[in-house]
C-alpha cells in the first residue's frame, strides 16, 4: 500500500497522455502532483493527477486507457491536438472519485 507524502498544485501547461485505442490517444490537464511511496518509508514517485481524477496506477481510470506519459506545453502555445477538457457540468454529473485513505 502507497501512502501519500505531499501535494501541490500543478502549474498550467501540464497535461497527462492516455492511450485510449491502438490509434488514439487523449490529454487530460494535470490538477495536482503528489509525491507518494511505499509503506516502508521507501520507493518514492511522484504522480499527477489529471482533471478527470486519474492518475497512473488507479483502478478507477477510463477503462482500457493506458498512460503514456506527462508533458508539458506552454500556455500560450494552447492545448495539445487530442486535448480533451471535462466541462464542470461533466465534472458535477460524475463527481469527484474520492479514495480511501490508510494511515
Amino acid at each position: 500500500m502507497k501512502r501519500i507524502v505531499e501535494i501541490v498544485p500543478a502549474r498550467p501547461g501540464w497535461y497527462a497522455r492516455w492511450q485510449v485505442t491502438p490509434e488514439t490517444t487523449r490529454c487530460y490537464p494535470v490538477s495536482l502532483w503528489a509525491t507518494v511511496e511505499e509503506s516502508d518509508g521507501f520507493g518514492r514517485e511522484v504522480v499527477g493527477m489529471d482533471c478527470a481524477g486519474q492518475w497512473p496506477g488507479s483502478d478507477d481510470n477510463e477503462a482500457g486507457g493506458k498512460f503514456v506519459r506527462y508533458l508539458f506545453q506552454t500556455p500560450e502555445s494552447g492545448p495539445p491536438e487530442d486535448a480533451d477538457v471535462p466541462t464542470v457540468t461533466a465534472l458535477r454529473e460524475n463527481g469527484p472519485r474520492l479514495q480511501p485513505v490508510t494511515a
